[in-house]
């Protein structure tokens, strides 16, 4: 588990710069989850998951490493997994770990851009099988929600003017 954490931890730092560019914010409001993504245009990509109107002891935070199966202007298929923590949980159990591992989960969306005036805006569709961290229980979750893509604007190519023939 430490080991996988070091890892994570490791590419985040490494691609700091990558990741500021091209970042993702999004917010599941019946899930209660805010999402921050690295570049999901990527063919690899990590979301990262934080749980909203929850006690403290019950906030959890996804680490999830993404990979897109298909990807177009409009629509992108992505599949994942990864692990639910519990950072806070020692506020609940003195006696936990410093980091409680909540459980596991698999991820298969959709990310669409409607508007196409600006594909920047997306609405992510997304089936979540999740289990408890000894396999005792699970549930099906599916999330719907909004996401605003950062990066650069494209530089709009102005045509050149004709020259003036007498």
């Amino acid at each position: 588990m430490k080991r996988i954490l070091f890892v994570l931890t490791l590419i985040l730092f490494l691609n700091q710069q990558k990741l500021r560019a091209q970042a993702s914010v999004g917010y599941y409001p019946w899930s209660s989850l805010l999402t921050i993504s690295t570049n999901s245009k990527k063919a690899i990509w990590l979301d990262t998951r934080f749980q909203t109107n929850s006690l403290f002891s019950s906030l959890s935070v996804d680490l999830l490493p993404m990979i897109n199966l298909k990807r177009g202007e409009v629509v992108q298929w992505y599949l994942g997994g990864g692990l639910r923590l519990n950072p806070l949980y020692r506020i609940a159990d003195a006696d936990a770990d410093l980091i409680t591992i909540d459980g596991y989960s698999l991820n298969v969306g959709v990310r669409i851009s409607p508007l196409k005036q600006n594909r920047r805006f997306q609405v992510a569709l997304e089936l979540n099988p999740y289990v408890k961290d000894k396999f005792d229980s699970g549930v099906l979750k599916s999330h719907f929600g909004l996401v605003y893509v950062f990066g650069k604007r494209k530089k709009e190519e102005v045509a050149p003017e004709a020259p003036l023939v007498p």
